[in-house]
């Protein structure tokens, strides 16, 4: 386990971001299709080149609904799918963080990898969190911070 379960971490909730975008853009169309109704005139028999009478039919595009209910249901099974993955990571990068040693890091790399914030976001949480620190934080003090820790420590071993 190495830095890259965090990064991917990061990437799996936006991913799963999108999934939900466009499933509720399914389900929008759906609900679109299902108050739509379709109408047309039809010609009862012809005498002559006239026509006897016309006929107005009307319903409901049901194969257009079937096909969006199928690709509906496709997405949901995909997202579902994404967010046991992404429980997995969850799980493996909150253990890749528990095991760094100092506390403040661990909190540096919540808030940056978990919470996905900037490096100047975190620096302005830390700073809050500890208001009475003599030198403030700075968005390059916690960037170099996080570049130290994966250059000096050894990192964990692929399978535990």
């Amino acid at each position: 386990m190495d830095k890259n379960i965090l990064v991917q971490y990061s990437a799996m909730k936006e991913e799963i971001k999108d999934i939900r975008r466009r499933i509720e853009k399914d389900r929008k169309e759906l609900d679109r299709l299902n108050k739509l109704v379709v109408s047309d005139s039809v010609t009862c028999g012809k005498k002559g080149k006239k026509p006897i009478r016309t006929v107005k039919i009307q319903g409901r595009p049901v194969a257009a609904i079937s096909r969006k209910e199928s690709a509906l249901k496709k997405h949901i099974y995909q997202l579902e799918q994404k967010e046991a993955e992404l429980m997995e990571l969850t799980i493996q990068a909150e253990e890749y963080i528990n095991s760094i040693d100092k506390s403040e890091l661990r909190m540096m790399f919540r808030l940056y990898f978990i919470d996905n914030l900037t490096y100047l976001k975190v620096a302005e949480k830390m700073n809050y969190m500890f208001p009475k620190r003599k030198k403030s934080y700075s968005d390059e003090n916690v960037k170099k911070r996080i570049q130290r820790f994966f250059q000096n420590v050894p990192q964990c071993p692929e399978k535990i």
